[in-house]
């Protein structure tokens, strides 16, 4: 493969550094059950080391109350830029994709990917809109996660952080599993310092003319303790 005298040699890169952790090299368009380790595989970007372990660094994404899916686990696509959210803000806003949803892990990694890609290659998001998506298993599933600045909720992104159900929630609700999730999820961003202990839950449609969280959801968070009547108006971001 080389010229020169014997001992010149080409020398290939391999995928030992995967299997050294116990993972495998494979497209991160495909669900990985552990985590995405970067740079361990050779080939093109995309090209990542899935094993059962979770990413280093990943741990300001994690509760202590539930069980938070990283992004790495359900595969997500790097995103195109990403602002910090640098202060603790003092709401949080419940939305439905109104889309399909997902019963268990691998069918919500599925439907996380949809959006995800609906939000950058079609709206023209930096990355998937959300700070975090819920599925009918009652599991979270990290968005851009705590200390990002999303694109959920216009004129308040820089201000709040917002959870999403995936599915539509219009003559539905989501099981007992998901909505306790939810109420978790901001109780685990206030303990984190994420979310101030005043914060103010709302529903999407009361910044805006959509039936964002859905009319079932909707009539469900109103009764929340933190959910505030208060018309957005009247509050700053």
């Amino acid at each position: 493969m080389c010229s020169g005298s014997a001992s010149r040699r080409c020398c290939v890169p391999s995928s030992d550094p995967c299997s050294a952790i116990g993972g495998i090299c494979q497209d991160d368009h495909l669900y990985c059950s552990g985590s995405y380790f970067t740079g361990k595989c050779n080939g093109g970007s995309t090209n990542r080391c899935c094993t059962s372990h979770h990413t280093e660094g990943a741990s300001n994404s994690i509760c202590d109350n539930i069980h938070v899916i990283s992004r790495d686990t359900w595969g997500a696509r790097r995103p195109a830029q990403r602002t910090t959210l640098g202060h603790s803000v003092n709401l949080f806003f419940v939305h439905h994709t109104a889309g399909r949803t997902c019963h268990t892990e691998t069918e919500c990694a599925s439907v996380l990917k949809g959006v995800q890609n609906y939000h950058m290659d079609t709206r023209g998001y930096s990355d998937i809109g959300y700070s975090f998506l819920i599925g009918q298993d009652g599991q979270v599933y990290e968005g851009r996660g705590w200390g990002v600045v999303g694109a959920h909720t216009l004129h308040y992104n820089s201000c709040a952080y917002a959870a999403s159900f995936m599915g539509n929630f219009m003559e539905t609700l989501p099981p007992e599993s998901a909505l306790n999730a939810a109420k978790a999820l901001a109780q685990c961003g206030v303990e984190k310092g994420y979310i101030k202990g005043t914060y103010s839950l709302f529903g999407h449609r009361d910044v805006g003319t959509t039936e964002c969280p859905g009319d079932n959801l909707y009539k469900e968070i109103r009764n929340w303790t933190r959910y505030n009547s208060t018309r957005m108006a009247t509050i700053q971001c």
